[in-house]
């Protein structure tokens, strides 16, 4: 697998997301990507009790641990590389998590408008 350039939504490096827990569709922390990354795991998220509980939903459970895959279970204040789509769809339903621009990759422009990015973006200041 060759992952894509690690560029941002802002045209910069990516930077990272979160290392505990661990993310990122290659593991690595960052929100990097790739074509085999069918999902577009690239938005840099920032969970919230109300996403995890729509997520949860919508049947993705991302509160639940699950070791048999090393994932520990999300919650509140943890940063995740979620997928492009789920992030988007989220937005529509008025319930999607904030987003670190600076460590979101721009393959999540493929799917996600970057003023819609922005209206979730967390300033740089908490970032």
């Amino acid at each position: 697998m060759k992952k894509d350039p690690s560029i941002n939504v802002l045209g910069s490096a990516l930077q990272p997301c979160s290392t505990d827990p661990l993310t990122g569709f290659f593991r690595d922390g960052a929100c990097n990507s790739c074509a085999e990354d069918r999902g577009s795991h690239t938005v840099c998220a920032i969970m919230t009790a109300e996403f995890l509980a729509y997520s949860k939903y919508v049947g993705n459970d991302l509160s639940t641990p699950r070791p048999e895959f090393r994932f520990p279970g999300l919650k509140p204040g943890d940063r995740w590389c979620l997928c492009a789509g789920r992030f988007l769809q989220a937005h529509d339903e008025g319930c999607a998590p904030r987003v670190n621009l600076a460590a979101t990759h721009r393959r999540a422009l493929e799917t996600v408008p970057l003023e819609i990015l922005y209206e979730h973006a967390v300033p740089e200041t908490e970032e």
